[in-house]
């Protein structure tokens, strides 16, 4: 199944604070806060959600579709692209504009304080998705991940209109989005993605309980951190499938596009649920190995030794089309 990607495509800015950002932090002073924190480390990455998540199913040869706005800056990033498996006929240039940038400070618990700029990105509203599901090689399904609201809004209707199946991955824009706005992007999606904090803003957003949003939905992806991943269906017990110890964290950043990438990846070659998040998971392990989004290598024989790791050898029988078995 051939996988279209909508969304963010940036570029990353990302630094290192030795130290822990609750401890800059005054209680009676949070009214005026005014901080700056002087960093060991800066990297310059390719990223975006969008970018990010077509990198990680690139790597498993589905040659997904990108869809996105860039600007005048992008030629040597869509040259990476391709050389990593990844369709750009779907990006649209905006001479006028620059690329979209993400600028992120890390702490040593790995808590995050981020900005983005949305650039070109902004222009993403204007794409019509339309032509790409009803063209010689429609997708089989279409992640809609963090973009220009309008452009969320755009898609997920045209998902509904041509009859194909979408997953809603809204995250980072729910703190943009009204309720309305939140019940369209998630309403009959097949696969809904959000964090912890996503699924509580989220119902906040949509003020639905979390049984309300279930129904509305296919599969409600959850993922918890260091505790893994937790899948619902409407009427069905939760399953929580353990995340995958691998080394030692070097950035956060990217991890949770990386586990989406693997799921789906999964799941476009038949595999059942819980293989799905196995697989995800150990490809966030490896993401979070590695200092940037798309600086991990998607090595079947590496993911295949951490998944049978962490689930034993019978894990790795649903995932054999794409690890190929035992390493």
């Amino acid at each position: 199944m051939r996988i279209a990607v909508t969304g963010s495509i940036a570029t990353d800015h990302l630094m290192v604070f030795p130290g822990r950002f609750a401890d800059q932090l005054l209680p009676g002073q949070l009214a005026h806060l005014s901080l700056s924190f002087l960093v060991d480390r800066l990297e310059i990455r390719r990223g975006g959600v969008a970018a990010n998540v077509a990198y990680g199913l690139g790597g498993f040869g589905l040659s997904p579709l990108l869809v996105g706005a860039v600007g005048a800056d992008f030629a040597e990033y869509e040259v990476w692209l391709k050389e990593h498996g990844v369709d750009t006929a779907g990006v649209r240039v905006c001479p006028e504009l620059q690329t979209a940038r993400f600028l992120c400070v890390s702490d040593q618990d790995a808590n995050q304080i981020a900005a983005f700029y949305a650039g070109a990105m902004a222009r993403a509203r204007d794409i019509d998705l339309a032509p790409l599901l009803t063209g010689p090689e429609p997708p089989g399904l279409v992640l809609v991940s963090p973009d220009d609201p309008p452009a969320m809004l755009r898609h997920t209707a045209a998902c509904r209109a041509a009859g194909t199946a979408f997953a809603a991955d809204p995250s980072q824009q729910l703190a943009r989005l009204d309720g309305e706005q939140a019940r369209a992007l998630t309403r009959g999606a097949t696969w809904l993605f959000t964090n912890e904090y996503e699924a509580a803003l989220l119902e906040e957003r949509t003020g639905r309980s979390h049984e309300e949003v279930l129904a509305s939905t296919g599969t409600w992806i959850t993922t918890l951190g260091a505790r893994g991943v937790r899948l619902e269906r409407h009427g069905q017990r939760p399953l929580v499938v353990p995340a995958v110890t691998a080394a030692a964290p070097a950035d956060p950043t990217g991890a949770g596009d990386a586990f989406r990438a693997g799921f789906l990846a999964a799941v476009s070659h038949g595999a059942p649920l819980q293989a799905a998040a196995r697989l995800g998971n150990a490809l966030a392990a490896t993401a979070l190995a590695a200092v940037g989004s798309q600086s991990y290598d998607t090595d079947p024989a590496a993911l295949a030794a951490l998944v049978e790791q962490t689930y034993g050898a019978a894990a790795l029988a649903p995932l054999a089309p794409l690890l190929g078995g035992r390493p």
